[in-house]
């Protein structure tokens, strides 16, 4: 018999609903029965792609045993942290601060009043690799429980005290930003660098796209090391194993250090962000092999990740057929089968595959960039990109055959954020007019579906919109707009993101500085969050001030400047102790830092001028800029960067500014181009 997990829209908890466990939903309801009861809670947090997740079920969850403890002893709560990330992460904070180390599945254990008291990840059904048995640990709280309330109690009141302080952040350090603090982080980045692998940090290695999004900004400064830097970790991330060269996209993390043998679910975000960092770097450089890479995710995600209507689902599982990674897994009987004799001996000149049919699965990676590997072939590049994409189109025709890893098809504001900038950044970079309509599909759905009175709405599934929206949903969701706005100069992208930005303000804002993540009219924890590290997607405080600056480049108006600068100065020493935990904000202090250039364009019609200094100002790599573009008359409601600013001749013009002074409008696209290189 189902559960009350069967009302439910989230996937990941849909997969839980015909449990024995007698589990409720996140929310007043299941708090009120623990305190109602007086019976501790267990928490459990997952999401739907999760491995590690769904072994806890079949090994836990599923088993009548385990569940009729739990059942007698304990308020069961499952989440989706995908859906609360708030309640992800107040609790994830309480984990590492009892055991040191965090993960998913997430257990944690309750008083009735939601306060921790004692946590882990995932726990086996018998003692196993030093960790008790699930069952045992569950014996041993409602033992705990019993006898030693009082006890429990004062550590959950001590242990929740402790991490309300984390909240406690923002507005202590006065001024600005250090001349010195970009060069700081850069070179304590580029000191942590793994030059033989590339990446941070120890296996398992996760990829790092706002820390190599900002050392391109460093190189666009004139730091050669940081390109250095950002262009090996792409080039060795997108060789293959991590990412999957047949389809696109990336997975979550590598196991290893050499990004060979990957965690195999493969999320929105990471590609979002993934796509936008081979953008970047291949304009940057100049590399067609970096920019196929970027197309290619992107394709991945309009492919296997797009709701008819325009939304992005969120993720594919790791797992299909009930084993990690089958999908994308080769024997080479299988290679041989799907391709002829000829491309298969240059297909193994390629990848590096093993001699013998039953030497085991095989993980398709590249045995050198396509740089070296043209050479060696003796073939042009642009020829072996070409021969590639067609057998990687035959191998995916054979592969589509197999047994697909299932969807999250739940709709997240901030993740579609996320993609909605990437799409509309190639669109205008790469003159990519289906990216931009794929952009703009998106941004409607977004407004239409998750967007009601100025309010966002965290989660889209199957008609319904769920959950109100967090801080990061409404600064991502706005950024992504902005994107677009300087793609298509669409006014209605730019009015709904200074209306999110408002909102945002009104419901978010902390006194003290920063922005809480949670809006003033949501209290269903025991503290308020206010993240301010950036983990494998931005924290909302450093899109947020992202955003409120470049907004404030739009409008003229400081009070969003004085909002972000608010909170940015006072993190800017742990910039460079902790790199890595803030690429996002570093993003956002290079900003901060300027000189930023305001592009005004105004024109008399869609005419070809227009077009030319649109293709001149996106010509290259252009961080640091903000772009407005309008037909005159103005419409009502344009940024105000555009007021005042007049054809010449009759002419469509380019105005490039900095804090609002101008330098002489010109109408040709060449003396455009010399104005911005200056």
């Amino acid at each position: 018999m189902p559960n009350r997990l069967a009302l439910e829209t989230s996937p990941y908890l849909l997969q839980h609903a015909e449990n024995p466990v007698n589990w409720l939903p996140w929310g007043e309801e299941a708090l009120r029965l623990a305190r109602t009861e007086d019976k501790p809670i267990f928490l459990s947090i997952g999401y739907a792609a999760c491995h590690w997740c769904h072994v806890m079920a079949h090994e836990s969850f599923e088993d009548p045993a385990v569940a009729a403890i739990l059942n007698e002893h304990f308020i069961s709560i499952k989440v989706d942290r995908e859906e609360r990330p708030d309640v992800d992460s107040v609790y994830m904070n309480a984990v590492v601060s009892m055991t040191g180390q965090g993960g998913w599945p997430m257990s944690v254990f309750l008083t009735p009043q939601g306060e921790p008291f004692y946590g882990g990840t995932y726990y086996p059904p018998e003692p196993r690799h030093g960790l008790p048995a699930f069952s045992d640990v569950l014996l041993a709280v409602a033992r705990a429980w019993r006898e030693s309330q009082a006890e429990i109690r004062k550590t959950g009141t001590e242990l929740s005290a402790h991490l309300a302080a984390f909240s406690n952040w923002g507005g202590a350090e006065g001024g600005g930003l250090r001349e010195n603090v970009l060069d700081q982080a850069a070179q304590a980045l580029l000191a942590s660098y793994d030059w033989q692998h590339g990446g941070w940090g120890q296996a398992p290695r996760f990829p790092q796209p706002m820390s190599i999004e900002f050392l391109l900004l460093q190189a666009a400064r004139g730091n050669k090391k940081a390109l250095d830097a950002a262009l090996h970790n792409l080039r060795l991330m997108d060789r293959g194993g991590m990412y999957d060269p047949v389809g696109g996209g990336f997975s979550r993390y590598s196991t290893d250090d050499r990004w060979l043998v990957p965690h195999f679910e493969k999320m929105l975000y990471d590609n979002a962000q993934l796509a936008l960092a081979y953008l970047h770097a291949g304009l940057l450089s100049g590399s067609g092999p970096l920019l196929n890479t970027c197309t290619d995710t992107l394709d991945f995600i309009t492919r296997e990740l797009m709701h008819p209507l325009g939304g992005f689902y969120s993720s594919l599982d790791a797992d299909s057929e009930g084993e990690e990674g089958k999908f994308y897994q080769w024997t080479l009987d299988e290679l041989q089968g799907a391709l002829s004799s000829d491309d298969f001996a240059w297909f193994r000149q390629v990848y590096a595959l093993p001699d013998r049919a039953f030497d085991g699965v095989i993980l398709l990676r590249r045995r050198a960039d396509l740089p070296d590997l043209a050479a060696v072939l003796g073939i042009a590049e642009e020829e072996l990109s070409r021969r590639l994409r067609r057998v990687h189109d035959q191998l995916r025709e054979v592969r589509s055959r197999r047994a697909r890893p299932a969807t999250d098809d739940k709709i997240l504001a901030a993740w579609n954020g996320l993609a909605l900038r990437a799409f509309a950044e190639a669109a205008r970079y790469l003159n990519r007019p289906d990216y931009l309509s794929t952009a703009q599909q998106n941004a409607s759905f977004l407004l239409e579906h998750l967007v009601r009175e100025g309010r966002v709405f965290r989660a889209w599934r199957e008609g319904k919109a769920r959950h109100p929206g967090f801080l990061e949903d409404y600064a991502a969701l706005a950024l992504g707009l902005l994107a677009l706005y300087q793609a298509d100069h669409n006014l209605r992208w730019f009015q709904a993101a200074r209306m999110l930005a408002d909102s945002l303000i009104q419901f978010f804002a902390d006194p003290q500085g920063g922005f809480f993540d949670t809006p003033s009219d949501l209290a269903d924890l025991f503290t308020r969050p206010k993240d301010g590290q950036d983990n494998a997607t931005p924290c909302g405080n450093s899109l947020a001030a992202c955003l409120l600056l470049q907004l404030a480049e739009f409008t003229g108006e400081d009070r969003y400047r004085a909002q972000a600068m608010a909170a940015l100065p006072a993190l800017q020493d742990a910039f460079v102790r902790h790199p890595t935990a803030f690429g996002m904000w570093l993003q956002t202090a290079d900003f901060a830092a300027g000189p930023v250039r305001q592009v005004a364009l105004v024109a008399p019609g869609e005419d070809t001028e227009l077009h030319a200094l649109e293709s001149t100002l996106w010509s290259r790599y252009r961080p640091r800029t903000v772009a407005a573009v309008s037909l005159l008359p103005l419409p009502a409601g344009a940024p105000a960067l555009l007021a005042g600013k007049e054809l010449i001749g009759g002419r469509s013009a380019a105005y490039v500014c900095q804090n609002f002074t101008c330098r002489l409008p010109v109408t040709d696209p060449r003396a455009f181009g010399a104005q911005l290189e200056e």
